[in-house]
């Protein structure tokens, strides 16, 4: 039989597990009804389970259509200044789950934005990262790629002459900030001021993740389709051990990709919930 193994390092990180507790307790209350400001985690299967519970999710556009007095929770990723002052216009309680990371990371964002040009480092569109654009009045540029560096200093956009302060989104590849680092260092000099604003729970999985997939035949890979940090996890992964496989739950497991393994390893991003984790490694067992 194959011998399974679950990364003891994977599974939500301490934002995450902060928000989900404190919907848990709040419905176990039956304090009222609670909606989340956005799917609380990118994990379907949590979820499901989550809703399971009488949680609700809500989005931006429809905050309006919320009874007065309902309850809003703020997810771990935050959110910019102007929907605080939505949920108070509208006559509606928050219980605000920021993760404490991403709120010193805002915190230090909006000052830097009253002295310098602010680079984002993460993905456009991101809950995090508009929330963290919020707090510089919208002023500062997001980065995804060395190659959209390039595209914002040529059009203008970034004054190499002029000071910069870069951050990071807290779940981004370290390898992938630090090149992002070195291009602009080499461009703009000592106007360049980094912060190293990568999570250091994320930052700490790319060596862990690495161990754990050198030591197993197959590596199985579990995260929500939307999950940015599982995204990066996964590439990660596969970089080390090409026999590794992304899904979102154990139906998704395929025999033929276990041929001849002896062993089988199962992590999974920031988002993924032990319990699903457990539950793929059983399903792995149970192909044998």
């Amino acid at each position: 039989m194959i011998k399974v193994g679950i990364d003891p390092h994977s599974g939500f990180c301490g934002g995450v597990i902060r928000a989900i507790t404190t919907a848990e307790d709040f419905l176990r209350r039956g304090d009222g009804q609670l909606w989340s400001l956005g799917e609380i985690v990118h994990n379907e299967a949590e979820l499901s389970r989550l809703q399971s519970l009488g949680l609700q999710i809500t989005s931006h556009s429809r905050l309006d259509a919320l009874p007065k007095g309902a309850t809003v929770l703020i997810r771990a990723h935050g959110e910019p200044p102007a929907t605080y002052s939505r949920i108070k216009e509208l006559g509606l309680n928050v219980i605000d789950c920021t993760c404490p990371v991403v709120l010193r990371l805002q915190d230090k964002v909006e000052a830097a934005a009253g002295r310098s040009q602010v680079l984002i480092f993460g993905k456009i569109g991101h809950p995090e990262v508009l929330a963290l654009v919020g707090r510089t009045g919208g002023r500062a540029l997001v980065v995804e790629s060395p190659e959209a560096l390039d595209a914002l200093i040529d059009n203008g956009a970034i004054d190499v002459s002029a000071p910069i302060e870069l951050f990071s989104q807290t779940t981004m590849s370290p390898g992938s900030y630090l090149q992002l680092e070195e291009k602009l260092r080499g461009i703009a000099g000592e106007r360049l001021t980094v912060h190293h604003s990568i999570c250091a729970q994320v930052a700490g999985r790319h060596k862990e993740l690495a161990e754990f997939a050198s030591e197993h035949d197959v590596i199985v890979f579990v995260s929500g389709s939307s999950s940015s940090n599982g995204k990066v996890l996964y590439q990660w992964c596969r970089s080390i051990n090409p026999r590794t496989y992304l899904i979102g739950g154990p139906e998704e497991l395929q025999p033929g990709w276990f041929g001849e393994a002896a062993s089988a390893g199962v992590c999974g991003a920031t988002s993924t919930p032990k319990w699903l984790l457990e539950k793929v490694a059983a399903a792995i067992k149970n192909l044998h």
